[in-house]
């Protein structure tokens, strides 16, 4: 008995170096995950997470997030003000995701991505979408405390629900309302039930427009 009690006494501080060791390792592994900027999961880790919010039987709605006029950020302020933009538009959608249910992504950029749930019929967009699209406008609009001044942020924001069961289709029906939407000033745009695919134009699998979707002439040139 005496032997068993003391076997088990060396083992304990060894145990708890494996637990803490683990928790370390799991931690790493999560931060590996995360954008450094704004804590959201990065595009990999966010669509791994969104296919299986999307596989659950809730109705869903796909975001995509664009901030407007960011490049006059940048080249007004600096680009420590535009990492202070991007880094506020993380922490508030990450907040307004959180009580959706859902899960949000930085993409690259001043891209961002979310999978809320929403209530409705499947194959129709829910009535309460619009508000709580609103709703977030408003959360990400405020201006962002930089050094003494306010900068204003401008958001658009395209919306398409899983009645595709496709991710990526549904990121880019997505995006393509945002880009939308982003031409007329901002705001929102939400994809209408009976559109199930793109309608710009792609270039090398990307909406035609869009940093990266260039033809050969264009590279080319």
């Amino acid at each position: 008995m005496s032997q068993t009690v003391t076997a088990l006494a060396a083992a304990l501080p060894l145990a708890a170096g494996w637990g803490v060791n683990s928790l370390w390792l799991r931690r790493r592994i999560e931060a590996a995950h995360r954008d450094p900027l704004t804590g959201l999961w990065t595009r990999e880790a966010f669509e791994e997470r969104a296919r299986k919010s999307l596989s659950q039987r809730q109705q869903r709605a796909v975001l995509v997030l664009d901030l407007n006029w960011f490049k006059q950020i940048n080249d007004t302020y600096g680009h420590a003000a535009g990492d202070a933009v991007i880094s506020a538009t993380g922490r508030r959608l990450y907040a307004w995701v959180v009580e959706q249910h859902g899960v949000a992504g930085r993409l690259g950029g001043d891209e961002f991505a979310a999978v809320t749930d929403v209530s409705g019929r499947a194959g129709t967009v829910p009535g309460n979408l619009s508000v709580k699209m609103l709703e977030l406008i408003v959360r990400l609009e405020r201006p962002v405390p930089f050094e003494g001044r306010l900068i204003d942020v401008h958001v658009s924001v395209g919306v398409a629900c899983n009645w595709l069961a496709d991710l990526s289709a549904l990121l880019r029906l997505a995006d393509e309302h945002m880009y939308r939407i982003k031409q007329e000033g901002g705001g929102f745009s939400i994809a209408p039930r009976y559109e199930h695919g793109p309608a710009l134009g792609t270039v090398n699998g990307r909406r035609e427009g869009r940093s990266g979707a260039h033809s050969v002439s264009e590279v080319a040139a």
